[in-house]
């Protein structure tokens, strides 16, 4: 009863945060705020059921992210038919002898005796499979390219209704953990972070360079939306009729509107994840892969595929960080690759998983509603607290060196929060139970 309470008083004073947003600046800021705190919230969980569930160190939760974003692009923009005709056939069958190079080095590793010939083998297949691959696809990208570049330049996606493209990230991102956890989850802990960082770069890169694919860093603009559009709002009857009767500016109304629209969805997708983990968690799976976490050991000598589990976590994990990448940009309405940076998609994640409470999926949650809170209005706060302070100070360096400071307070209250929680509740704001 008593956890209960700590876990509702929690929930209730962050929620008093974006009430108080809402009343001092406006609730267009705390809406919005709330929005990416939502997708914020999911990528955390993300994160505790590899971390929490099975003690699996990921720091690649940035290429999860793009993978969903991209998933995006793929299933929502109708395909490019200009694209399509100039190269499209010679991409797809490009790729298609790659992935068709790949499992013949590897049927060719496992199926012939060990020794040199079958590293010459191997190297050969891996070789010629190569030259084929660049003589067939890097006149189809080229000329995929030059198609109006300035506004399409690559394949587009399947025209499809932009929800859809939510499930098809996570599918996107389980795929991408699969292959990583096949190769990787044997590695110790620390090694496993190295490995997932750099498999995470290496998808960044791939997003930025091929532009056939979703444009690089010209970046995918006009992304359709699963809500409706404000200008359309503006001039429904309708809306305009019930804006007068309750006093609202058309105009912030339907900013406002939109943005409750989007909270709307993404409220329902949490909702539903945490009840599926908090299913998942209590059940005999759940006190199998615990049991896996505290003592790898004991759980194999009980007859536990520890590797098996492992793997299962790994990619049940990252696609639920799919999901939240794909949100995340529909909400956006563009791709930008260049903007997956691991300070906002890795480093943060992190901190809402260990100040909300590792291995509590409300823990996760609310660690994702505090800290992202904390991340965009620290800095205002921190710029009018300096403005403040040095209000009585004459012009000089110090002065203007105190105004600069406060771009960085973000980063400093980042620290300090996490400090103080690892000092004071070192399994965070709500532990596992």
């Amino acid at each position: 009863m008593r956890a209960d309470m700590r876990t509702v008083g929690l929930f209730a004073a962050v929620t008093a945060l974006f009430v108080i947003t809402g009343f001092a600046q406006s609730w267009n800021l705390s809406l919005q705020i709330l929005n990416m705190a939502l997708v914020s919230a999911i990528m955390a969980l993300g994160v505790n059921m590899q971390w929490g569930y099975a003690g699996l160190f990921n720091i690649g939760v940035m290429g999860f992210v793009a993978l969903g974003g991209l998933a995006v692009v793929l299933t929502s923009i109708p395909p490019v038919s200009a694209a399509w005709a100039a190269g499209g056939l010679r991409v797809m069958l490009g790729l298609v002898l790659g992935a068709a190079t790949v499992v013949a080095a590897v049927l060719a590793w496992q199926r012939l005796p060990k020794g040199r010939m079958r590293g010459a083998v191997v190297l050969a297949i891996l070789l010629v499979g190569l030259i084929v691959f660049r003589v067939v696809m890097l006149p189809g990208r080229a000329a995929i390219e030059a198609v109006n570049p300035a506004s399409t330049g690559f394949l587009g996606g399947l025209g499809l209704p932009v929800i859809l493209s939510w499930p098809v990230g996570g599918l996107l991102a389980a795929g991408a953990a699969w292959a990583i956890g096949k190769t990787a989850l044997g590695l110790r802990s620390d090694y496993l972070a190295i490995a997932t960082l750099g498999i995470s770069e290496i998808i960044i890169a791939f997003l930025k360079h091929e532009d056939w694919l979703a444009r690089g860093v010209k970046n995918v603009v006009g992304l359709p939306r699963p809500v409706p559009y404000e200008v359309d709002l503006q001039r429904d009857p309708w809306f305009l009729s019930w804006a007068s009767d309750w006093g609202f500016n058309p105009v912030s109304g339907s900013a406002v509107v939109v943005k409750l629209c989007y909270a709307g969805l993404f409220i329902l997708v949490l909702l539903a994840l945490v009840w599926l983990l908090e299913t998942a968690w209590r059940s005999p799976w759940g006190r199998m892969m615990r049991a896996i976490r505290d003592n790898e050991i004991a759980a194999e000598a009980m007859g536990k595929d520890v590797t098996r589990r492992h793997l299962q976590i790994f990619v049940l994990g990252s696609a639920v960080i799919g999901i939240a990448g794909a949100m995340m940009t529909t909400l956006d309405g563009q791709l930008t690759p260049a903007t997956y940076q691991p300070l906002r998609f890795t480093f943060l994640i992190w901190v809402m998983v260990i100040v909300g409470g590792s291995g509590n999926n409300w823990g996760a949650v609310l660690g994702g509603f505090l800290i992202w809170w904390l991340w965009v209005t620290v800095e205002p706060i921190g710029l009018w607290l300096m403005d403040l302070i040095t209000s009585g100070m004459a012009e000089g360096a110090l002065k203007s060196r105190l105004l600069e400071a406060a771009a960085h307070m973000r980063l400093l209250v980042m620290g300090l929060v996490l400090l103080l929680v690892l000092r004071f509740s070192p399994r965070g704001l709500l532990p596992e139970r």
